[in-house]
């Protein structure tokens, strides 16, 4: 048996509680610090790149994977790994007020756990969907998947923004532990009794060492290309994750419940981005997944170009409307990349699947946590050169949006043929 349209579903419910608890992170515990806090933004940079830099073992994750199964165990270990550093992280900031030794320490220990258990839980869930999913039905799966986690992302950046005015530590506690909790129990459901029914999972385990199988995939120009596109790509992708809500405090004044809702609006124009391209490329066939990937990766830089220039001007009512702009283009960048990913997951030599998701993963996690910490080291060597906050964020996200261009020409080069072979291969079930 392989993955049927309902347990492809129920996987992206597992997607959807990872980016639940991972948002909170990013975004509400950033902004917090950095504008509550009057912290350094780098501050909160090192610490996500931190847990970005943890995920360097997901080439691990995924080869124990592929060599001796139990995905379900890494997949609940991890969730309830990465709720117990998300509780940590919340109890870290609400350290720094009283102790900023206590406050940092705590923080480090929590942000490792956060990346430990992304790392666990995402690559084995990621192998799982790679490895027991008809080819045909790859692209529309990562689609799913990926809408489904956009939308936990969204849909908790969004709640939380509404509940979190007038902030207090103590509030912001409980509704982490509400959303840790529901994610963990999720999981537990979600992901029960999928496994035992999949053919993949029943194939004797591989004897190949984990270095030789990372020399394999490597030497494969197909896998070892696509990584390096992935690196420079998900660089721009997350260099305004860590800056974004600052820049609504800081330029127009916006409240934490505001920027919260903000970077829930962004979100939302993500799941929209990859909603237009799943329906357009897997279900219609419309254009190749490189041609979206192009102009997911031109329309990004254009967004950032537009928010540039209306904190020059101090224009706030275009700001929610840009960054959903900024959203949508990300979307379409991001599916059509991860639709072309899963196809040449199962390219190459076989019973690889969970060992190259792994380095991509881990190209992503690096690229995550390098993106991160330069978009906020950078905000704040220009928030010390240039006159203002509002000329300092926008001269990085020009940065960003000139990365975002070198992408698409790298896109052009790396993903060739495979981009409308796999959207051909979807058919619009």
């Amino acid at each position: 048996m392989t993955l049927g349209w309902v347990s492809i579903a129920r996987l992206g419910v597992v997607q959807m509680a990872l980016g639940s608890i991972v948002v909170l992170t990013t975004s509400t515990l950033n902004r917090l610090m950095v504008v509550e806090l009057a912290l350094p933004a780098v501050l909160p940079g090192l610490l996500v790149a931190l847990h970005y830099g943890i995920q360097i073992t997901r080439p691990n994750w995924g080869f124990l994977s592929d060599a001796g199964g139990h995905r379900t165990r890494w997949i609940i270990g991890g969730m309830g790994v990465l709720a117990l550093g998300a509780l940590g992280a919340t109890a870290g900031v609400m350290l720094f007020e009283t102790s900023f030794a206590a406050g940092l320490a705590l923080s480090i220990l929590a942000y490792a756990l956060i990346g430990l258990g992304a790392g666990a839980s995402g690559t084995s869930l990621l192998a799982l969907l790679a490895s027991a999913t008809e080819p045909r039905r790859r692209a529309a799966a990562a689609t799913i998947t990926w809408l489904m986690m956009i939308f936990g992302i969204a849909a908790t950046a969004s709640t939380v923004g509404a509940f979190l005015d007038p902030y207090s530590p103590a509030l912001l506690l409980r509704i982490v532990g509400v959303v840790t909790g529901a994610a963990l129990l999720a999981t537990v459901l979600a992901v029960r009794g999928i496994e035992a029914r999949v053919q993949a999972t029943r194939r004797p385990p591989s004897t190949t060492s984990f270095l030789n199988g990372m020399r394999e995939i490597w030497a494969e120009p197909a896998a070892r290309n696509f990584s390096i596109f992935v690196f420079l790509s998900m660089t721009a992708y997350f260099m305004q994750e860590l800056i974004l809500e600052p820049f609504a405090g800081l330029v127009f004044g916006m409240t934490p419940g505001q920027t919260t809702t903000l970077s829930g609006a962004q979100n939302g124009g993500v799941f929209l981005g990859m909603l237009t391209v799943g329906v357009a490329a897997t279900g219609f066939g419309f254009g190749s997944l490189r041609a979206w990937v192009v102009a997911g990766c031109l329309g990004s830089a254009g967004s950032l170009g537009l928010i540039t220039a209306l904190g020059g001007a101090g224009i706030a009512a275009g700001v929610m409307p840009a960054v959903v702009s900024l959203g949508f283009f990300n979307g379409m960048f991001a599916v059509a990349a991860i639709g072309s990913m899963m196809a040449l997951a199962g390219q190459g030599r076989g019973a690889r699947e969970g060992t190259r998701m792994g380095v991509w993963g881990a190209a992503q996690a690096i690229a995550a946590g390098f993106g991160g910490l330069l978009g906020a080291g950078a905000v704040d060597l220009m928030r010390l050169a240039l006159a203002n906050d509002a000329q300092a964020f926008g001269a990085v996200f020009l940065a960003e949006a000139t990365l975002f261009i070198l992408a698409a020409l790298l896109a052009l080069r790396v993903i060739q043929h495979s981009g409308r072979q796999v959207a051909a291969a979807v058919p619009g079930e």
